[in-house]
């Protein structure tokens, strides 16, 4: 067998929008994802809101982000934030 020699984790990464962005440093991001019943077979939408860290403070409501995973800047946030920029 053949040994995997980059034993670095790749960061996680998601999509998702600002819904606030009233504290100092730090956005609230909700990311949408679809998921199956297990039993009846339909897909329904399930979305979850993250604290990410924003440097600059130059996010606003309603703009599309990237989230990276990084290491914990509190007990809640360990995200980064990142616009998305659109063509």
């Amino acid at each position: 067998m053949e040994k995997n020699i980059n034993n670095k984790k790749t960061a996680k990464k998601k999509i998702g929008v600002v819904v606030s962005d009233k504290m100092d440093k730090t956005v609230v991001v909700k990311v949408d994802s679809l998921k199956v019943h297990p039993i009846y077979r339909k897909k329904y939408k399930v979305s979850k809101r993250y604290k990410a860290h924003d440097q600059d403070n130059n996010l606003k409501i309603g703009d599309k982000v990237t989230l990276e995973e990084t290491k914990p800047f509190s007990k809640e946030k360990k995200w980064i934030a990142k616009k998305v920029e659109s063509l």
